[in-house]
């Protein structure tokens, strides 16, 4: 399960059946943590914080010390891969998305063929172990991916047909489906819902290139945020406040794979824009491994609890194992040759404080360690990140809120890489 960088505008990729699961599957990160905020206050801080991770195409289950590890079973048959995608407001019901044998391979374009595979959308208990397989009416296509959970009751899902990606609005049934985009102005990914879950913030790879945008949530009321020529820009978050956005902007014309970004800040209404990183400083185009099991998938910025944001921060000079070859054609989103003898540097997570742009070091790895996909637990006591050694499958570490004690709680199942962690409700 490999990401690599942004998607070309109006076409469906790996990135995003990945990201959406936390390969998203990062997005839906912010959603989760979103529709699960009433949940949280509900629960005990007397439960063990629990967080999800995936590993080779399942789901790991584990408490933030690192006991408890399990992995979730799905007694359905042909479907080799199973990711979470959105919380319930319960805390306890999760929205799943699994995904039959991929037609793309050998001979088979991964733009052309991949999205001709057959996806399905199922709501899973925590409790109980039920599960039940949903948006199987009026179907539209037979590749779905869940975007955003709205609410209980409704869902934003991306819809593929021939090869072009259309957002829509439905019931979790499937039916009453409405167009959330329309085809030929660009396909909207990276969603964020607002804290009084009243708009939606997203990046659209439209034509004129990767902006950020917001509207209500039927995809009215569209306001652009962000966008100029030769800027990317990608991955909104709202702020704890609902006051501003952060997001990403790389500059694709010198850096084609799109390994690294700034972090930038708007406020919601599109004013007062502030750039919170200089030199391209963070790591955005994730990438890691060993030849033979190689992965990936974009970094985001993630807010705290108290109004800081937690990135993944380059150190000087540093140079990833996986380099972009921009002068061959890209036949499988990845596009990457392993040259580990030219790596140098690493990435540390760092916490910024967007007021005065204050930078504060938390996990300083050092060089040949790449640290990312940093967030917050729900009750702000736990930081839970990923960590690969140049030319190594990634391990979820956790550490305190202040960033001491660090450890590594998984390395995935037969030690072949966890990536994509999540907190649950109440953590």
């Amino acid at each position: 399960m490999s990401l690599a960088r942004p998607r070309r505008p109006n076409t469906m990729t790996r990135r995003r059946f990945l990201q959406r699961a936390g390969l998203a599957l990062v997005p839906a990160a912010a959603a989760m943590a979103t529709s699960c905020r009433s949940a949280s206050t509900r629960r005990s801080a007397e439960a063990p914080a629990r967080l999800f991770f995936v590993s080779q195409g399942r789901t790991g289950l584990i408490h933030a010390d690192g006991t408890g590890l399990r992995y979730l079973e799905f007694a359905v048959p042909n479907q080799p891969t199973w990711q979470p995608a959105g919380f319930f407001s319960d805390g306890r019901r999760v929205l799943f998305l699994s995904m039959e044998p991929r037609r793309d391979g050998p001979g088979r374009p991964f733009d052309e063929y991949y999205t001709q595979t057959p996806t399905h959308l199922w709501i899973y208990d925590l409790d109980t172990g039920g599960l039940e397989e949903i948006a199987h009416r009026e179907r539209l296509a037979p590749f779905y991916t869940p975007q955003l959970l709205l609410s209980d009751e409704r869902m934003l899902v991306q819809v593929v047909r021939q090869r072009v990606g259309q957002l829509f609005s439905m019931n979790l049934d499937g039916s009453d489906a409405q167009a959330f985009t329309h085809i030929g102005e660009g396909l909207p990914y990276g969603l964020s819902l607002s804290p009084d879950r009243q708009r939606v913030a997203y990046h659209l790879a439209s034509p004129q290139g990767y902006q950020i945008w917001t509207s209500d949530v039927t995809g009215a009321e569209r306001m652009r945020i962000a966008g100029e020529p030769g800027h990317l820009y990608f991955g909104p978050a709202w702020s704890p406040d609902g006051r501003w956005l952060a997001y990403q902007d790389c500059l694709p014309g010198a850096d084609p794979g799109h390994d690294w970004s700034d972090v930038r800040l708007s406020r919601a209404d599109g004013t007062e824009h502030r750039m919170l990183t200089t030199g391209q400083a963070m790591w955005f185009g994730a990438t890691y491994g060993p030849a033979n099991n190689h992965g990936g998938g974009s970094n985001l910025v993630a807010w705290t609890r108290d109004g800081k944001i937690l990135f993944p921060r380059r150190l000087p000079g540093a140079k990833v194992p996986w380099e972009y070859q921009a002068h061959r054609p890209d036949i499988d989103h990845y596009n990457r040759d392993f040259k580990p003898e030219q790596a140098r540097g690493g990435v540390e997570i760092c916490r910024l404080d967007p007021e005065n742009g204050w930078v504060v070091p938390l996990t300083q790895p050092g060089p040949g360690f790449w640290d990312f996909r940093a967030s917050e637990s729900p009750s702000g006591a736990h930081i839970v990140f990923c960590r690969a050694a140049t030319g190594e499958a990634p391990t979820v570490w956790t550490m305190n809120g202040d960033g001491s004690g660090a450890r590594s709680i998984s390395r995935g199942l037969a030690e072949q890489g966890a990536d994509h962690p999540r907190w649950l409700p109440g953590s």
